[in-house]
């Protein structure tokens, strides 16, 4: 499958709120594909952030349309690759991103990104904070067709109290970016909104009415989500599957740039790929 010849258009699309999603559209050069995955970044992350394009080149050389896509204030902007807009990032809020994800999940349903023809079906992924957006938005949509988390948080609770005194004080609380070395902004709307719709960010509880087959993948080692939320997620999913890959991390060890890939994310990238064979 590694030298199918692959086709990558990026695209740009504005919902309701007015801020623009740029997506990369991948599919096999020939042949339309019948079924599409829709990919979903975490926290600090972005579309081509290390192994993510890896990622999407193999699921499309697999056979699916393959949609990734920036959320909206993810703090990228046009230039893609690096946070040049970190008012944007501040001002980010988990509702939003379950507003952008529905929106390119809408999309890609209908045809949009294959010429008008609708994919018979469509997964979700999502790595990390994305993974507890992805559970949340199975729950709620009757379009997923298959689910596979990556590395995916059990809850969004994950301030601590200097974070929420900064809040309450200021307004804003920083967070540093190991990789950039950059103080990025959380505004207070983040805080306000998770308690102001807590039980729709229940991401534990949206486990628990997930229908459609879900595989969930978790690194052994992982520092940032540990493998027990992973383990909480699959106990509260009725139709979860745990992968849990022995020795693996937080990314499966990719690092961005990613000029190599690994054995952790091949065999993550394998157990979703067929999950997606045999649940699209």
């Amino acid at each position: 499958m590694e030298g199918t010849p692959m086709r990558r258009d990026r695209v740009e699309s504005t919902p309701p709120h007015g801020d623009v999603i740029r997506a990369d559209i991948r599919s096999p050069a020939r042949g339309d594909p019948r079924t599409a995955v829709l990919v979903a970044h975490g926290f600090k992350g972005f579309k081509d952030w290390g192994f993510f394009p890896h990622l999407c080149e193999s699921l499309a050389r697999d056979g699916h349309l393959v949609v990734s896509f920036n959320f909206s204030l993810n703090g990228t902007g046009p230039n893609l690759v690096d946070f040049t807009d970190l008012e944007a990032f501040g001002r980010n809020t988990l509702s939003r991103e379950l507003e952008d994800l529905r929106w390119m999940l809408d999309r890609t349903m209908a045809g949009e990104w294959s010429g008008g023809r609708a994919p018979a079906a469509t997964g979700l992924l999502g790595h990390s904070r994305g993974g507890g957006t992805s559970v949340i938005t199975a729950a709620e949509h009757s379009g997923v067709a298959a689910l596979v988390t990556w590395a995916a948080v059990s809850t969004f609770q994950r301030w601590g109290e200097e974070q929420v005194k900064d809040w309450t004080t200021c307004g804003v609380t920083f967070i540093p970016n190991a990789r950039t070395g950059q103080q990025m902004p959380l505004y207070r709307t983040l805080w306000d909104d998770l308690r102001a719709n807590a039980d729709r960010l229940d991401v534990t509880a949206a486990a628990a009415m997930v229908r459609v087959p879900w595989l969930i993948v978790h690194g052994e080692e992982d520092a940032t989500v540990g493998v027990a939320e992973a383990r909480r997620l699959h106990g509260a999913g009725p139709s979860s599957a745990l992968r849990v890959v022995a020795g693996s991390g937080h990314t499966f060890e990719a690092v961005h740039p990613m000029e190599e890939t690994t054995p952790g994310l091949e065999a993550a990238i394998e157990a979703a790929a067929r999950h997606f064979r045999r649940s699209l």
